[in-house]
């Protein structure tokens, strides 16, 4: 992997990580397209942890105030219903039926799931989930108005996003969206739960730079591009979500998966 492959990537990483577009299926469509070899899974999960620390950096103060609070809390009853003291809970809970899941079949994401088949049907079957969850959601509620269990169904729809083309932000905004929540507010704790599961994914990858499978300098290049691209996506789609619908990103996953089920019928690239 050169310089320029990297910084493609990172680019790619870091602008449909958070947009509900799915970053998996593209970081796999565009080296495909561009004749380059597939950089695998385990560089995805790595790269990740770039879009991750952006997330850190935009919210920091939010999860300084999570944190805090949440111990504070596990001492001082007075705390226990605070918004901060259950946004711990629900963060932590909702990562752990990705996380499980995540490992039982890891085996399968890492490569059967990896065939642009499956991420076609998936950028345009999820795509469409994610319209009726927009036409459907009263849009209501505010992050201030999560529980447990509205947090806990939400974790579940992360699961969703194991599913190559699937989108992590889609999957648990759509989610959001379906329980009566606003865009923006689905979107927020998104971001912050998707931070315990990614970063986890990424460590767990890290293994195999030290084993010599990822390239060091082409990880690291691609890492540090995501997580600046990936700091201004965050700021432009909460902005975008406040005054528009995600049908923009409907009508784009189902252009996508369109096009590609086109050239994969044709021969044109291939599913695997």
């Amino acid at each position: 992997m050169n310089f320029v492959q990297a910084t493609v990537l990172g680019i790619v990483q870091g602008l449909t990580e958070f947009l509900p577009i799915s970053s998996s299926a593209h970081l796999l469509i565009v080296p495909r397209l561009l004749g380059w070899k597939d950089p695998g899974a385990a560089f995805t999960a790595v790269i990740q942890l770039g879009t991750m620390l952006a997330v850190l950096l935009y919210f920091w103060r939010d999860i300084v105030r999570i944190i805090t609070t949440w111990f504070r809390s596990l001492t001082n009853k007075e705390l226990r219903g605070h918004l901060d003291a259950r946004m711990g809970w629900y963060v932590g809970l909702g990562t752990i039926p990705v996380s499980v899941i995540g490992l039982a079949f890891n085996h399968l994401i890492e490569g059967p799931a990896r065939n642009l088949w499956i991420n076609a049907a998936s950028l345009i079957v999820m795509g469409l989930v994610l319209m009726v969850a927009e036409w459907a959601g009263r849009q209501k509620l505010e992050v201030g108005d999560l529980n447990m269990r509205d947090g806990l169904i939400i974790g579940g729809f992360q699961c969703l996003a194991l599913i190559p083309g699937s989108s992590r932000s889609g999957s648990t905004i759509t989610g959001g969206l379906f329980l009566g929540y606003t865009r923006e507010a689905a979107a927020r704790y998104s971001f912050l739960l998707s931070i315990p599961a990614v970063v986890l994914s990424g460590l767990f990858e890290l293994r195999k730079v030290s084993e010599g499978g990822l390239p060091i300098a082409g990880t690291a290049v691609a890492t540090v591009v995501s997580f600046v691209v990936g700091y201004a996506s965050i700021a432009w789609l909460l902005k975008f979500l406040v005054r528009h619908s995600t049908l923009l990103f409907t009508y784009y996953r189902v252009a996508l998966g369109g096009v590609l089920i086109g050239l994969l019928a044709a021969g044109a690239i291939t599913a695997t």
